[in-house]
């Protein structure tokens, strides 16, 4: 029987140590935090120096039981949670509740942790276990207080002056205002007309050079801002320069560019956004696994990654020794720098212990492990492996080339600029993506003709080209995380948390890849900056962060300043409580009258989002929907009548409705009559419904916008599926129809419909087979 017991936080994780220490040692996963704060609000007693009362997550209790089962019989305990101030705290609480049960008395209980699961790192840990942090746990808890203070206190405020069911979030809620913030530079953005001017030129090929002088005068943005400056200046142009330039000055340098540091978990975060797509949210679960461990076939479960949340990019001596030798082997020793590249980390509260994301060895190369991955995880293994490899090689060198070509009468001046690799150094492994919003540069891969200066060089045209200044563009999850983490606000641990949290609660959405506020969103970031700005700005959530950080470096105790934050905070809940009505927060007034009755107007939040309505209501109802973008603010209209119908149940006026989720058909004698249908008649499968044997099955859309096969008889017959059916008898069950199955997992499949027969049939392979 083992005498040691290993308790982590995941089972993948266990499944790759235990190959490590072999039999002496049982090893159990936690599976995640293993408590919490007791729901109610004296939790956090702020009476009493704010002491926490906790209780065992109900989800974890099994988990804990076998722990507990297990540390009878042990004879020394190791607690192996990740190395973070989240893994501390999960290793204080499962000491705790052991330490409680009366399981530990005089056992020696050991903490050790582990930047990467690979043999000599977990013997290492092993070999030099150390107490529990208490200044990492106390770190901890005091963000978790924080977070649940802010969150027991302002999101009932949030119900009572805005709308029941939202909430707020301490660190949340400044990103909130980035969105919004963003969202209303765009909206009052004007748009600048401003032209160009380039000269197509040729010598053998043609080429580009742009207008860099005019008239001796330096060429800006707006120097030309309508067509006639456009216009007047390419006639002048022309006349001077008569079918040709003159190179008046040739530069050639050469310009070294250095590699990135490793990845550290915001800018792996940025990267796999913009090279791969992924969301913030998939990028650190894939990640996660391969941090834990995977199955390499002969050599069993293998962590590949170092631990993904970190902000340090530092790298251990045996990672620089291994990445040098490998560089040299693979690529030369013209790709290797004298010595190794040391990158300074940027937070300055980074531990220097911990190190970048970087694979547990470069030896084991995206190719060689592919077949073991699944598709996302070998495209996110290969950006972190070739990321490291490249930021321990040589640097790159760029021939750079600039010309400046003349009128001859040297009134005007055209620029033209050349770009190439001369020697790819890095760049032969990894390129940094850029934000799709970035400024490019139009010389990069760009060889321009060789010239001499006097050469005359005939013009193939001058061309004037209108353009608009362009408003700042929607936050990315990319461009997102960048701002976070440029403002100091949340950790690497907390960017993925922060947005997935603003989606959920319908604060913001993406569309075609970018964040939008929504109406509620905007609304709760009003109130926010209007009667809490301390707590959504920038300084003050960054100031928080870095106290937290110095909590966990011992430097001050977490009490006084969760203190110093709990007085102003409770004072400013209290006055806004009394003093602000919920008018005050949901209606915005216009300077606008109404056009039915002459008051006032005003933007309001309703049901369906904001809408605008006058303020003399409820006696007038007069309203009107927010105009979208590039659109005429819509008047209220009257319900258009269907032709040649009457409805099924009253014999009433059917009438063409908007509603929620766009328009419909309904009873005019609503609401005595509730009588409603699709304007689009749902399509047929013309397939009968085996239940009603009545009606065959329609094609339906769900809320949400997801397909889904209903019986054409609903209500009465509320017989669904979420796949097409087949007229098709199960062999097995008789079932008198099976469904056309489609998933990334299983591919296409026939199965049952009957939730207790099994009958499959594959019709097509997998995406990974």
């Amino acid at each position: 029987m083992a005498k040691n017991l290993v308790i982590v936080e995941s089972p993948a994780k266990s499944k790759t140590i235990k190959k490590y220490l072999g039999n002496d040692f049982e090893i159990l996963a936690s599976y995640g935090h293993v408590r919490d704060l007791e729901p109610k609000e004296s939790s956090v007693d702020v009476e009493d120096h704010f002491k926490m009362k906790y209780q065992l997550i109900e989800r974890n209790k099994r988990h804990i039981d076998a722990i507990k089962k297990a540390a009878k019989s042990a004879d020394e305990i190791y607690l192996a949670t990740d190395p973070d101030r989240e893994g501390e705290a999960i290793s204080w609480h499962i000491y705790e509740l052991l330490n409680s049960a009366k399981l530990i008395k005089d056992k020696p209980v050991h903490r050790i942790a582990f930047n990467e699961i690979t043999k000599s790192a977990v013997n290492a840990a092993v070999a030099n276990p150390r107490e529990l942090a208490m200044d990492l746990v106390n770190a901890q808890q005091a963000r978790r207080a924080l977070d649940f203070l802010v969150g027991f206190k302002l999101s009932p405020l949030l119900w009572k002056k805005v709308r029941r069911g939202l909430s707020a979030g301490r660190v949340q809620s400044p990103a909130l205002r980035m969105i919004v913030e963003r969202e209303l530079e765009i909206e009052a953005f004007e748009s600048k007309e401003y032209w160009s001017i380039t000269a197509e030129l040729k010598k053998r090929k043609k080429f580009m050079a742009k207008l860099s002088i005019f008239n001796n005068q330096k060429c800006e943005q707006f120097s030309f801002t309508n067509e006639n400056d456009a216009t007047n200046a390419l006639d002048i142009i022309k006349k001077d320069a008569n079918g040709e330039l003159i190179v008046h000055s040739i530069e050639k340098k050469q310009k070294r560019r250095n590699p990135l540091p490793p990845f550290i978990t915001s800018t792996l975060q940025q990267d796999a956004v913009r090279k791969l797509g992924f969301t913030t949210k998939k990028t650190m679960m894939l990640a996660q696994q391969l941090y834990e461990g995977i199955e390499i076939g002969s050599e069993g479960a293998v962590g590949l990654i170092t631990y993904m949340r970190t902000d340090s990019t530092n790298l251990s001596q045996d990672a620089l020794n291994e990445l040098r030798d490998f560089i040299v082997k693979e690529y030369g020793q013209d790709h290797l720098p004298t010595s190794a590249r040391i990158y300074k980390t940027k937070n300055q509260n980074a531990q220097e212990a911990h190190e970048a994301i970087r694979p547990t060895s470069a030896y084991r190369k995206p190719e060689d492990v592919r077949a073991f991955l699944s598709n996302d995880q070998f495209k996110l293994y290969d950006l972190i492996w070739k990321r490291t490899v490249a930021c321990q090689m040589i640097h790159a060198l760029m021939d750079t080339v600039a010309i400046d070509f003349i009128t001859e009468n040297k009134a005007h001046t055209f620029k033209a600029t050349g770009s190439v690799v001369a020697k790819p150094g890095f760049l032969a492994v990894y390129q940094e993506a850029k934000d799709e919003d970035a400024a490019s540069d139009d010389s990069e891969g760009l060889i321009l003709p060789e010239f001499k200066e006097g050469e005359k060089v005939p013009v193939v045209d001058i061309i004037g080209k209108q353009h608009f200044t362009e408003p700042p563009p929607r936050y990315t999850e990319a461009s997102l995380v960048k701002a976070l983490e440029e403002y100091g606000i949340g950790r690497p641990s907390t960017y993925a948390t922060i947005i997935s949290t603003l989606q959920q609660r319908d604060y913001a959405l993406l569309e075609k890849k970018r964040f939008k506020p929504t109406d509620v969103g905007r609304i709760v970031n009003s109130f926010l900056t209007d009667y809490f700005y301390r707590y959504v700005e920038y300084t003050f959530t960054a100031k928080l962060e870095d106290e937290l950080d110095n909590i966990a470096d011992g430097k001050i105790e977490w009490v006084p300043v969760l203190e110093k934050f709990w007085q102003p905070f409770i004072k400013q809940i209290t006055e806004i409580d009394a003093t602000v009505k919920k008018s005050d927060v949901t209606h915005e007034e216009m300077d606008e009258d109404c056009p039915e009755c002459e008051h006032k107007l005003s933007i309001r939040l309703g049901r369906s989002g904001r809408f605008i309505g006058c303020t003399n209501y409820p006696a007038c109802t007069y309203t009107r929907a927010i105009a979208k973008d590039g659109e005429e603010p819509q008047e209220k209209v009257e319900p258009e009548v269907v032709a040649d119908r009457k409805c099924p149940a009253c014999e009433s006026d059917l009438l063409i409705k908007q509603g929620r989720y766009g328009k419909f058909i309904g009873c005019s004698n609503y609401p005595k009559c509730k009588h409603m249908e699709p304007l689009e008649k749902p399509k047929d499968t013309g397939i009968e419904c085996p239940k009603c044997k009545k009606n065959n099955f329609v094609e339906k859309k769900s809320r949400k916008g997801k397909v889904f096969y209903a019986c054409a008889g609903f209500p009465k017959c509320k017989n669904s599926f979420w796949y097409p059916p087949i007229a098709e008898e199960c062999p097995k069950c008789h079932s008198p129809i099976l469904l056309h199955k489609t998933t990334k997992k299983d591919g296409e499949q026939k199965v049952c419909p009957n939730d207790e027969c099994d009958y499959v049939v594959n019709l097509a392979p997998t995406e990974q087979e």
